[in-house]
C-alpha cells in the first residue's frame, strides 16, 4: 500500500517529487562540484547545468565555479591554481565530502589538466574530470577518472584511457549547456542516469552571483545593483523602487535575493547617475546561485566601440549557445521588432558567436545587415550589426526560435533606453524549458 502511495504522488507531482526521492537514491551524497570555464568564459556558461544538478538534489551551494581572467592580465596560472585549492578545501570542509568532481571548458582543459598532473595531492581532491571541448590528451591527467565530451569537429581527438563521447551536432558551448552532456556527466560522477534532464521550476527562487568586468571577471566594485522586477510584454518596472539594492565592492558578489521562479527582473548596473547598464533574463525557474552580470567600466572595452546617441538604443544579445545564421531550417532564428536580424554573413555557424552587438553604426537612422561590424567579428564568439533601434518609443520586441527547439519562441521586452546613457543586455535560454 505504501508503495502504491509514493508511486500516485509521484505521478500526481511529476518530476519535483521524483527528483527529491531520487536524492540519495544509492545511499550515497553527490560529491561537490566545480566547473572552470574557458577563453572569455565565466561561471555564468555553468548555470543550466547547475539548476539541472539541483532537479536531481544536488545542493545549490555544493555547486561552485573557479573563475579568472582568461587573458591573464590579472592572473597567473599559479594564482588560478592556488585559488582553486582554497576552493577545493573550503568545499570538502563545509560538504565533508572526501573528493570533488571537477569539469573543465576549452582553454580551462589546458589548465586543468595541468593542474592535475602538478601534484599527487592535488590530483587526489578529485573524484571525476570531465575534458568539454578543450584539449586532447596522451592519458587521464593525474590518473583521474575521466570522462571527454567533444563536439563538432576533428573526430581524432581524444584523451587516452578516458571515456570519450561525441556529439557532432553540438558547438563549442553548446557542448557546456546541452542536456545530453548533463546526462553523460551525471552518470560518470553517481554511477546512474539522472532522473531528469529539465530544470524543475520552483515557485520561490534564491538568485546570487557577480557583477564582473568582461573578461576579466574582475569585480565591478564601486557600482550599485538595483533589481526590479518588470512587465513582462513589456520590460517596465512595477515600482519605482527596486526590490533590492546591493553595494557592489571585492569580488563583485551580491545576493542573495528572494524571488519568484516565474518573474521577469531587471539587474540595473549604477555606474554613475547618467551611466547605468541594464540587464535582462528570461524567468530564472529555479535557484540559481552562478548569475552573472557581465559589465564594463563607462569607456572602455567593446562597447565603447559602439556609437551611441539619445535617438537610439544599442542592445548586446547573449546565449549560452552558438548562433547559426547559415543553416537555414536547422539554424537559428532572432528577430528584433519583428525583423530576422541573423544571416550567413554575421552569424555563420563557423564564428561560433554567443554575443551579438547590435547599435545604428554610422548614426543614420537605418539598418544594415549585409556585413558583419568587423571590429566585432574580430573578437572570439562575438559578431556584431548594424541595426537602428528607435529609443524612447515602443518596447524593443527580441524573440528567438532556437534550432532544435521543436518550435519553441525565447522572447523577452525591454526598453528601448537611449543609449546615450544607457546600455542593456539580454540573455535568452540556452535549454529547452
Amino acid at each position: 500500500m505504501l508503495r502504491r502511495l509514493v508511486a500516485l504522488l509521484c505521478v500526481l507531482l511529476l518530476v519535483p517529487v521524483a527528483a527529491v526521492s531520487a536524492a540519495h537514491g544509492d545511499g550515497s551524497r553527490p560529491r561537490p562540484v566545480v566547473f572552470v570555464h574557458g577563453f572569455s568564459g565565466s561561471g555564468g556558461q555553468f548555470e543550466t547545468q547547475a539548476r539541472r544538478l539541483a532537479s536531481n538534489r544536488y545542493p545549490a551551494g555544493h555547486i561552485e565555479t573557479q573563475e579568472y581572467d582568461s587573458t591573464f592580465g590579472t592572473t597567473t596560472r599559479d594564482q588560478v591554481f592556488a585559488s582553486l585549492d582554497e576552493r577545493i578545501a573550503r568545499l570538502l570542509d563545509r560538504t565533508g565530502a572526501d573528493r570533488v568532481d571537477l569539469l573543465a571548458h576549452s582553454l580551462g582543459t589546458i589548465l586543468m589538466q595541468a593542474y592535475l598532473r602538478s601534484s599527487p595531492e592535488r590530483a587526489a581532491t578529485v573524484a571525476h574530470y570531465v575534458n568539454l571541448d578543450g584539449a586532447p590528451s596522451a592519458d587521464q591527467p593525474g590518473g583521474v577518472p575521466t570522462l571527454a565530451v567533444w563536439g563538432e569537429g576533428p573526430a581524432e581527438r581524444a584523451v587516452g584511457g578516458a571515456t570519450n563521447v561525441y556529439f557532432s551536432g553540438q558547438s563549442h558551448t553548446q557542448i557546456v549547456t546541452s542536456p545530453e552532456t548533463f546526462a553523460r556527466f551525471y552518470e560518470f560522477f553517481n554511477g546512474h542516469a539522472p532522473l531528469t534532464t529539465a530544470i524543475v521550476p520552483e515557485r520561490y527562487v534564491s538568485l546570487s552571483g557577480r557583477a564582473v568586468l568582461f573578461p576579466s571577471n574582475v569585480g565591478a566594485a564601486g557600482t550599485r545593483l538595483e533589481i526590479y522586477q518588470v512587465n513582462p510584454y513589456t520590460g517596465a518596472r512595477i515600482t519605482h523602487r527596486p526590490l533590492a539594492a546591493y553595494p557592489i565592492a571585492g569580488d563583485g558578489s551580491w545576493g542573495p535575493f528572494r524571488g519568484r521562479g516565474d518573474a521577469h527582473y531587471e539587474f540595473a548596473i549604477v555606474w554613475s547617475p547618467t551611466s547605468v547598464h541594464h540587464l535582462y533574463f528570461q524567468p530564472f525557474g529555479r535557484t540559481d546561485t552562478l548569475v552573472r552580470l557581465l559589465t564594463s567600466r563607462p569607456g572602455e572595452g567593446l562597447p565603447a566601440l559602439t556609437e551611441v546617441g539619445d535617438d537610439h538604443s544599442n542592445l548586446v544579445i547573449n546565449r549560452q549557445k552558438e548562433w547559426w545564421g547559415d543553416q537555414g531550417t536547422a539554424g537559428d532564428s532572432l528577430r528584433v521588432n519583428g525583423r530576422e536580424i541573423l544571416n550567413a554573413a554575421n552569424a555563420p555557424r563557423t564564428k561560433r558567436a554567443i554575443g551579438i552587438f547590435t547599435y545604428d553604426a554610422g548614426r543614420d537612422g537605418v539598418t544594415d545587415l549585409s556585413a558583419p561590424i568587423p571590429q566585432f567579428f574580430a573578437q572570439p564568439f562575438i559578431t556584431a550589426m548594424d541595426l537602428y533601434v528607435p529609443a524612447g518609443t515602443r518596447p524593443v520586441s527580441i524573440v528567438s526560435r532556437p534550432r532544435g527547439g521543436d518550435g519553441r519562441l525565447d522572447a523577452l521586452a525591454v526598453p528601448s533606453w537611449p543609449s546615450s546613457e544607457h546600455r542593456v543586455s539580454v540573455q535568452l535560454n540556452d535549454h529547452p524549458n
